[in-house]
């Protein structure tokens, strides 16, 4: 709120921001806020979308002052991409080469004052060059169960859905305590409540639906247990690396560590360790296993 209120108050585009986090937990909708506080449009657009510098100076060029470019998954951005957003972003600058071999040359472009908000699951990711031009680095972290609840809430408003407090509360309990997530199980919800009741979701509904979609009381799906029976279950708790997570569960490694592993640790179900992923011993508990001692290796005489 400072940042914006300064901003608003020389005329000048608020400072780029670079959001990380988990993947659902907002990041796209609070750089729509962003924009809205400061009267400003916004062009929203992905890493992998930019394919060629020449994708990136279209979008460039295309701003108007005080314009917002939001970038999703920015940490996707080809490095020679990263290097042209330098300048753009420093000094308002955009260098293209013109021509090939030794005719080429560089022409330097004014860009009108625009603000850059960068999102991403992995700001270790960045380049260094790129990550220290963005003047705030905020991270979103997982919400409460009370938050999500609130969020909701509203969204049972804006969809025309009628849910009850204790409902509310129980898909809160089980979405993984991100918004994405949270709506997704309301939509669901709803759909059983439509099909196979009279339109309400209330408790009842909420958990024929979550045992529907096999959603434990912590929020776990199908793929999260398996997940944890793959380390509990082959490799005796772990530790065991994430290369061979990968393949063990058939996802692809970036799928483990942005998606499962956040949530996992979050609630203490697993650990990393600097030899491979571990199952806690709340892991072991939560789904029913009991824990065998590992063999000792003896040494050589």
């Amino acid at each position: 709120k400072l940042a914006i209120a300064a901003a608003k108050k020389r005329g000048e585009p608020i400072d780029h921001v670079l959001l990380h986090g988990p993947p659902g937990l907002g990041k796209t909708t609070l750089a729509t806020v962003i924009a809205n506080e400061m009267g400003a449009q916004i062009r929203i657009t992905s890493g992998p979308a930019i394919e060629r510098a020449g994708d990136l100076a279209s979008l460039l060029t295309n701003l108007s002052d005080g314009d917002i470019l939001f970038i999703d998954e920015i940490h996707r951005l080809h490095r020679s991409i990263e290097e042209v957003l330098y300048a753009a972003m420093e000094d308002f600058k955009l260098d293209i080469i013109l021509g090939k071999g030794p005719s080429a040359r560089s022409l330097r472009l004014d860009l009108p004052k625009f603000a850059i908000i960068g999102a991403t699951t992995r700001t270790g990711s960045l380049a260094a060059p790129l990550r220290d031009r963005f003047g705030m680095i905020h991270r979103l972290d997982f919400y409460t169960p009370e938050e999500i609840t609130k969020i909701l809430k509203r969204s049972a408003k804006i969809l025309n859905v009628k849910i009850d407090d204790k409902a509310a509360k129980t898909l809160a309990q089980r979405s993984r305590l991100t918004p994405r997530i949270a709506n997704r199980l309301l939509k669901r919800s709803r759909d059983y409540a439509d099909v196979n009741g009279d339109g309400i979701v209330d408790e009842p509904v909420a958990m024929a639906a979550l045992n529907m979609l096999e959603i434990d009381e912590l929020g776990l799906d199908s793929a999260d247990r398996r997940l944890l029976k793959a380390i509990i279950g082959k490799y005796n708790g772990g530790p065991v690396g994430v290369e061979t997570l990968a393949a063990l569960t058939s996802e692809e490694r970036s799928t483990i560590e942005d998606f499962y592993e956040p949530y996992l640790m979050q609630i203490g179900l697993l650990e990393r360790t600097p030899r491979g992923r571990r199952a806690t011993d709340s892991a072991w508990k939560h789904l029913g296993h009991k824990k065998t001692p590992q063999k000792k290796q003896t040494g050589l005489l």
